[in-house]
């Protein structure tokens, strides 16, 4: 089998005393745990130019070389999960998916994906995407709810996805913010790349090669005492977008844990702004405010206009009508 990745590093002094295949998945990201700890036990990590065990224990100073071979396809299984299904016809599949669910496999995330629903409650998905991966098309964050369609047919995932590159889609999030917006409705156009230091969170990066175009239009729906309800409608679909840009303008998605968005969201919090002695019996809400409320496409083989709509979660719904007294 030939070298799919290579990696070449040497200890630092605050990794000292970390285990090997600890270490690598802090590293590598395209590789699970269990896959990192197969490559070392096949000999395609050396420390110091020999082999290890996934449980040594690293020194600083030490140099460590990897030519992992390609990961082996961990096919997703079946797994009997109830999906909210918008719509459905032979082609395609609309659903509104729940907060807490990653769409599709992923380093930490191999069970209860929205993949493993999928392929128990479909016969026919989409392969274009992959053997992990069978009718996605577009993804979701893993706590953003709302519209999700589905391809069951190679021919359909083409036109779906041929509409989402050329941006005929139109997408309508709902959030709450930290904090209001002064202007009623504005554009943000700000180009988005990975955060300088932080590897799960993207940033604004003017001067990144990595760094993508990213335009998101907003309207103010509903203004509170120190809360917001936004709509959002993005033109691109950068990573994290929504989330990246309104923390650029200062007004942060609530409950948005990795980008500041007061975590978690109590009852008191949405009545007055401030925490009560007692907040862990009125948590509301645990994770960002984001909500897929609507995705508006063309049917891949009617040409009919498709308009898919979901209504808001149980802790969205709950937080408004808090917030609207």
């Amino acid at each position: 089998m030939g070298v799919e990745y290579r990696f070449s590093d040497v200890v630092t002094i605050d990794n000292d005393n970390i285990r090997l295949d600890k270490y690598l998945a802090t590293r590598i990201s395209s590789y699970s745990r269990v896959q990192l700890r197969t490559a070392i036990t096949a000999g395609e990590v050396l420390v110091d130019g020999k082999t290890a065990k996934p449980a040594y224990k690293l020194r600083a100073g030490q140099t460590i070389n990897c030519q992992l071979s390609a990961p082996s396809i961990e096919i997703p299984e079946p797994e009997n999960i109830p999906l909210d299904i918008i719509f459905e016809d032979e082609h395609l599949v609309a659903i509104n998916k729940p907060a807490q669910m990653v769409v599709h496999p992923a380093k930490g995330h191999w069970k209860g994906t929205l993949v493993s629903a999928l392929s128990y409650h479909f016969r026919s998905l989409s392969n274009l995407g992959g053997l992990h991966r069978p009718g996605i098309v577009h993804r979701l964050d893993r706590d953003t709810t709302g519209v999700i369609v589905i391809a069951k047919t190679d021919i359909a995932h083409q036109a779906i996805a041929r509409q989402f590159e050329q941006r005929t889609t139109i997408k309508e999030y709902h959030c709450l913010t930290l904090g209001i917006p002064d202007r009623d409705r504005d554009i943000i156009d700000e180009p988005i790349g990975p955060h300088p230091y932080q590897r799960e969170r993207m940033a604004i990066r003017h001067d990144h090669p990595k760094a993508r175009s990213a335009q998101s239009f907003f309207e103010v729906v509903e203004r509170f005492r120190h809360i917001a309800l936004l709509k959002i409608t993005p033109k691109t679909g950068r990573t994290h977008q929504i989330r990246v840009h309104l923390t650029h303008l200062g007004y942060p998605i609530l409950a948005d844990k990795l980008y500041g968005g007061i975590h978690p969201v109590t009852k008191s919090f949405l009545e007055t702004g401030r925490n009560s002695d007692d907040d862990h019996k009125d948590i509301i809400l645990t994770r960002q405010a984001l909500h897929a409320a609507s995705l508006t496409l063309t049917h891949p083989m009617t040409g009919n206009t498709l308009v898919f709509q979901a209504p808001y979660s149980e802790d969205f719904e709950l937080s408004l009508k808090i917030l609207r007294g």
